[in-house]
């Protein structure tokens, strides 16, 4: 899995952090432990999944690949503009297609407008099972390993900030610390 260039990234090198920051700056930084110290290469995580990156620290490694504009005037084609919109099939019973049927605009719009309902309505929720999901990653591979790791992600899943402050009490104080930065989101629908 990939980040973009914007994302924020967390290295450790065993339990201690050596850099936080913005992709590019974070790279910087552990290019120059690396050297600095001569030690193998240390594990980066994308702070907004939790996910640990492959990322290649030669200094003439090619640059993340972005989203770039198209090198010339686009040509405009007959039909409807290209908005993004991808199609895929969709599942549904008889009665579902019946009231898609009969919504203003057609099923497409009928099913976008619900989706962008559940998204605003679930957004609290949807943060906090993030928070919860890029925490576990995170532990996961961080901490698999150190004493009470299957009672601390009982407690997250559970909502039991307590419970999973007390597990993590005696794991390395960087990733005690990173864990809490994560899990942030992941208490704040159920305080």
């Amino acid at each position: 899995m990939s980040s973009s260039p914007e994302s924020h990234l967390t290295a450790f090198a065993g339990f201690q952090r050596i850099a936080s920051g913005p992709r590019a700056k974070v790279i910087a930084q552990v290019r120059k432990q690396c050297a600095r110290t001569g030690q193998v290469e240390p594990f980066v995580f994308d702070d907004s999944t939790g996910e640990r990156l492959d990322i290649d620290l030669r200094e003439d490694a090619p640059a993340p690949a972005t989203a770039t504009a198209t090198d010339g005037p686009s040509t405009r084609s007959v039909g409807r503009p290209k908005l993004g919109v991808v199609a895929r099939e969709v599942t549904l019973l008889p009665r579902h297609w019946e009231w898609l049927a009969r919504q203003p605009g057609g099923a497409s719009v009928a099913l976008r407008r619900l989706i962008d309902e559940a998204r605003h309505v679930h957004a609290d929720r949807d943060a906090q099972r993030a928070a919860r999901e890029a925490t576990y990653r995170f532990m996961t591979v961080m901490a698999g390993d150190l004493s009470g790791f299957e009672e601390a992600a009982r407690a997250l899943f559970a909502g039991d900030r307590a419970r999973f402050d007390e597990h993590i009490t005696t794991w390395p104080e960087d990733v005690q610390a990173h864990l809490h930065k994560l899990a942030t989101a992941a208490w704040s629908a159920a305080a």
